[in-house]
């Protein structure tokens, strides 16, 4: 029995701990992405929770919830541009952004964009 409550607080502890490395690797790469938005000038046309020229990253991630091509959609958006997803207003390309870049952005924006200000 004291083999097995020692067993269990390990499993706990364990659990925990990979808890607030998950966590803490969250608000990495939130802040990361965000750093990302600010460089590439995203936050000129786009805010959090409200429309500004561009849709709101929340309305962003409430369209494409359900969308299993979301994630190829969005990054293809993001380096192309164009128009005709939320208007006729067109989003400039941002060609420069690599993979990695494109990956975290779209994964913080699917997200609706947490611990964005």
């Amino acid at each position: 029995m004291v083999l097995i409550k020692r067993y269990a607080r390990c499993v706990l502890a364990v659990a925990i701990l990979a808890s607030c490395s998950a966590r803490a690797l969250a608000d990495t790469d939130a802040t990361s992405a965000q750093r990302i938005a600010k460089q590439n000038a995203c936050l000129g046309c786009h805010a959090v929770n409200k429309k500004i020229v561009g849709p709101s990253f929340q309305d962003v991630a409430k369209k494409y919830a359900t969308d299993p091509n979301a994630k190829v959609f969005l990054k293809n958006k993001i380096l192309k541009g164009g128009s005709g997803s939320w208007g006729v207003v067109p989003m400039p390309a941002n060609a420069k952004l690599s993979d990695v870049d494109l990956s975290l952005l779209v994964a913080w924006v699917l997200l609706g964009a947490p611990n964005g200000n």
